[in-house]
């Protein structure tokens, strides 16, 4: 029985706000958990919070912005508030995070997963208005597995972490560090586990899970095989994946698995070999294009989105063109659009050659009409097949939304009872409804 001497936090009211990708929503669930654990309480929409968690990205510059602004609007909203900053944002600039106005506490990535030196801060930050940044936050970092719960129907399952491919315009290798990963053994256990609070889709997540394996002596292909095998209600997605390191035999086992749904999000990042050169891409175009070719042989129906970057340093017109034009060919169903911005510390900025910000924003604007064209064309290929949805909770206008194994988002007319459920559908152009934009 718990009493409150081993619930240091009891009362306590506590919010999380999360940005960026799947990752850090698994890994902002189980912060969550241990702040129940020890005591805490969700805040609601009325309450004052004791304590604000957020988890930052730091993809972009635009994402460093909307970091500042979350926490401004957080520190408005609870002024007396103990306001702890985690993440890329903070990992890479902590000095900076902590000299904004309202944060309190900022923890590097080891840092917020240790329950015990976590307390202590935040027990520090409770006794005296010191500003505190974590002592570990430039520490050599271990894995640490999550998995995100909350109101999703969705779970994402962190199973690797980390990169080594050190793109010319990436600062996530410097934020997150080496890639490394959990045991097999051990992640079936956390998927199992959310099989029985209730998951019924688990989203593979991570910074490059194609990589998986570098600290165990395992594979990615190995994982998926093993989670397969688990015979259970419940169906998979890969969250993203190298070209390069989704293999032609992978493919292959995904086109008749079960549980894994026939959904792919590649990043290309440049239509042009020039480009990929530029960014220090490990493939060129040549491979990306057989890549989607043998998805869509094995698994005509699949989605498949892509990522890709516009406007980077070296993106001469000629560059550009060609990477239009290499998109236009590929038989994908969305284009994920990023807007490159500086970043310090990456090799980029030692290419000469600067897009001016008005060309950028019209390439995007380009790219960004083809993905709706490809959207459309994907969408009404779709209608008069049947497919399988799982409904989420989310009431909107008497409407409830759910994803079909291939992610196409429909609707129906709200019914409590289907909530979490898996149902067979007909696609018709009546129930299909707008995915989630692309737009960076």
């Amino acid at each position: 029985m718990k009493t409150e001497n081993n619930l240091p936090l009891l009362g306590k009211k506590v919010v999380f706000t999360t940005l960026g990708c799947k990752l850090n929503f698994a890994e902002t669930s189980t912060i969550g958990k241990m702040l129940i654990q020890m005591g805490c309480e969700r805040a609601g929409k009325t309450d004052k919070a004791d304590i604000c968690f957020i988890n930052t990205c730091s993809v972009t510059e635009v994402a460093n912005r909307k970091g500042r602004q979350a926490i401004s609007k957080l520190r408005k909203k609870h002024p007396e508030a103990i306001i702890v900053v985690s993440g890329c944002y903070a990992q890479l600039k902590p000095d900076e995070v902590l000299q904004l106005d309202g944060v309190d506490l900022v923890l590097g990535m080891n840092h917020k997963f240790d329950l015990p030196q976590l307390l202590t801060q935040i027990k520090a930050k409770l006794e005296q208005p010191k500003k505190i940044i974590a002592e570990d936050i430039r520490k050599v970092m271990d894995f640490h597995g999550s998995c995100s719960a909350d109101d999703r129907t969705r779970h994402f399952l962190k199973v690797q972490d980390g990169c080594d491919y050190f793109c010319t315009y990436c600062t996530i290798p410097l934020a997150r560090g080496r890639s490394r990963n959990g045991k097999i053994e051990d992640i079936l256990k956390q998927a199992k586990m959310a099989i029985d609070e209730g998951a019924r889709e688990i989203v593979l997540s991570g910074v490059n899970i194609g990589d998986f394996g570098k600290t165990t002596g395992e594979n990615f292909f190995q994982l998926v095989k093993a989670l397969d095998a688990v015979e259970e209600n419940v169906r998979y997605r890969i969250s993203s994946i190298e070209p390069n390191l989704l293999t032609d035999e992978m493919i292959d086992f995904l086109a008749t698995s079960q549980r894994f749904t026939p959904h792919f999000h590649i990043p290309l990042q440049s239509g042009s070999d020039a480009m990929l050169d530029i960014m220090h891409r490990r493939y060129h175009t040549d491979l990306f294009a057989q890549k989607v070719k043998r998805i869509k042989q094995s698994m005509p129906h699949a989605f498949i989105g892509v990522d890709v970057i516009v406007g980077a340093r070296g993106e001469t017109e000629e560059y550009f063109e060609q990477c239009r034009a290499f998109l236009e060919t590929l038989d994908v169903a969305q284009l994920h659009v990023f807007t490159y911005s500086e970043r310090e510390g990456t090799r980029m900025l030692q290419i000469p050659y600067v897009v001016p910000d008005k060309e950028k924003k019209k390439r995007s604007e380009i790219l960004h009409q083809l993905s709706e064209q490809k959207l459309q064309a994907f969408y009404h290929s779709q209608i008069g097949t049947n497919a399988t949805v799982l409904w989420e909770s989310k009431a909107i206008h008497g409407k409830m939304y759910g994803f079909t194994e291939n992610y196409l988002r429909v609707m129906t007319d709200y019914d409590a009872k289907k909530v979490n459920r898996f149902e067979p559908i007909l696609i018709t152009d009546q129930n299909i409804a707008p995915n989630p934009s692309a737009e960076a």
